[in-house]
Formats: structure tokens, sequence, C-alpha cells
């Protein structure tokens, strides 16, 4: 039996997983939401008779009671994590990512609940006069009576077609993928925006997704919308409520999922990219609430934080948890040569 302090990472470890560099350890996930990390059994075992050996008991530590211990059955998830270097990657870690990594899990933990309603919105305004809503689109997925509950849709406004985006933003208001675009008088529209946000509090909680949330919480405050959000919570509790209004961001899940430290946010379309998310037609508002939420899922659906970015891009973290993208990764407008000519 090895005495170095590091001896339960060394390779010749009985305990040691074949490919992991490191301790293999376990994200358990309790119904309430909450997460611990877990030693199995078997490294129970191990280090009952560790203590024994190295003197540190007169006898072996009998094994714990059956009711300190956790059956799977107990947890709603149990998802493998390695103790490795990540722990020193993060000594000191900037706090802006500290929250954004908290929050990851705890969107995790509350998808894997099943409960509530999860809808991504997005608005689109002229582009000289940001007052002028010219779009609204949303997706949602949720639970009612435990069956699974889907929609999407794209609302125009009548009075407003005639504003058109050239300069800045693309215009691809009649471009909608996902079904068919309603058009709308103005005062219809504020009615419709309004009763679609109070009406899915009937789901229970309700997390109101968005990608760069700053703009699309003005405009349902405008008075151009006026809609209704008492009790709208920026920070997501414990454990899942039974009710209330709560915003989830992709671009911070992203951030926290390729390790960023900064206030800077990927764009949509970047985003959707790098987490191979084919894309069409961004800057219409329900296609850009359909993505959204297509990238929610693919991030709370996954693993852990850590166990997820190092599947979606093996080896590509430097000294500490930030991803390494190539600049064709980055930008867009490279060609398939350029970015094989920087990777040498």
């Amino acid at each position: 039996m090895c005495k170095a302090h590091d001896s339960i990472t060394h390779l010749e470890h009985p305990l040691h997983v074949e490919g992991v560099q490191g301790v293999r350890m376990y994200l358990g996930t309790f119904v309430t939401g909450e997460s611990r990390l877990l030693f199995s059994s078997a490294q129970v075992d191990y280090i009952r008779y560790w203590l024994h050996a190295m003197q540190l008991t007169k006898e072996v530590i009998p094994l714990p009671y059956s009711d300190c211990l956790l059956r799977e059955s107990d947890l709603r998830s149990v998802s493998p994590v390695k103790i490795d270097k990540n722990n020193k990657r993060l000594k000191g870690s900037n706090p802006i990512l500290t929250s954004r990594r908290e929050m990851f899990e705890r969107v995790r933990s509350f998808w894997a609940e099943k409960k509530g309603v999860w809808c991504a919105l997005d608005f689109e305004a002229w582009e000289w006069e940001h007052d002028v809503i010219t779009e609204f689109g949303w997706r949602l997925f949720g639970w009612k009576d435990s069956n699974e509950v889907k929609e999407a849709g794209h609302i125009i406004v009548d009075e407003h077609q005639k504003f058109k985006n050239s300069k800045y933003v693309p215009e691809h208001r009649y471009d909608y993928g996902f079904g068919k675009s309603e058009i709308v008088k103005k005062a219809a529209f504020k009615t419709r925006v309004c009763g679609f946000i109070t009406e899915l509090a009937k789901y229970g909680p309700v997390f109101l997704v968005f990608h760069d949330n700053n703009q699309d919480i003005k405009y349902l405050k405008s008075p151009a919308i006026g809609a209704s959000l008492d009790g709208l919570s920026y920070v997501l509790p414990d454990a899942m409520p039974d009710d209330g209004l709560f915003v989830v961001d992709t671009s911070d899940l992203f951030a926290a999922l390729e390790g960023a430290t900064t206030a800077d946010r990927r764009a949509l379309g970047r985003m959707c990219n790098l987490i191979q998310i084919p894309t069409s037609n961004l800057h219409n508002a329900g296609n850009d609430a359909y993505y959204t939420l297509e990238a929610m899922i693919a991030m709370a659906a996954g693993d852990p934080v850590d166990i997820q970015r190092e599947k979606r891009w093996p080896n590509r973290t430097g000294q500490g948890v930030k991803v390494d993208f190539n600049p064709h990764e980055e930008n867009s407008d490279y060609s398939d040569e350029e970015g094989l000519v920087n990777s040498w």
C-alpha cells in the first residue's frame, strides 16, 4: 500500500480507473435539487483499511450503517467527476466564473426535475429606433400533469412592417423556419404578449430563457408591452421552487461552459456554432428563440460543466479552465483553409 499523500491518484492504485487522471468521484443530485460530492462504497472501504494500515486507528473502522449509505435509487442522478487539476485551476477564480459555474449546475439540476416551464423569448426592433418593436418569438418546453408540452411561435407587428432593417441588422422578418408567422395589429400584439407571459404560470415555476437578457426584459417592461413581471428573479433558488418567475441566460451558461472570466458575452450564432447547433436566418425573433432554447437544453441536459467541456473540446484547456478555441472557430469569416493553416 502506497504511503505518499498522492497515492490515491497513482496509476497503480487499486481503485484507479483507466483513462482517468486523478480520483474518480461522483456528483449526486438529490430530489430537492441539492448536489453532493460522493465516494463509492469501494473507496470508503479502502479508506477504512488505509487508516488502520497507517496506524491512525487501533481497529479497522466498521462499515457505515445502512442509513448513512446512499443508493442510486435515493438520488435523482449520479454523474462521475474527476478530482484532479480543476481544483488548482479554479483556485482564486474570478467571482464571475464561480457564479456562472454554480448557475450552470443549478440549471442542470432543475432541468432534470422535469417540472415547470422553460420558455425562450426574443424580440426584434427597428435598428434606427429600438422602441419600435417589429417581432416577437417564443419557444417553450414544459410539463403539465407530468406530460410534456412543446410550443413555438412568431408574431409580426402589422403597423411596423414598413420599418426595415438592413444596415446594422439583417432583415429576416419573414423567414421564420418553424411554422407560420402571424401578423397582428399593435394593440393586439401587446395583449397577446402580456397574456402569453401570464399564462405561463399555469405550469408552476417559470424559467424565462434569453440570450443576453438585458434588452429583451426592457422590451417586456416597456410601455409597448407592459408585461406583468412581479417577483422576477435573476437568482435561482437552492432547490426547485413550486412557482415563481426566474431568468436563465444562455450567454452565462455558455460562459460557464467555456470557462470565461470576463463580462463579455458570445453572440447567439457564435455560441450555437461552438456547441454544434446549426442555425439559419438569425435575427428573426422566432428563430432566435428556437435556437436559444435548443442551446439551453443541449447544455442543461448534458454532464456537469467540467466533464461536458472536456467531452465537447477534449484537451483544449491551458492553465485554467478556459477553452482555447482556434481562430476559425472564433470567427466564421475564416475559411476552412485558413483554419487548417492556423492549426499548424
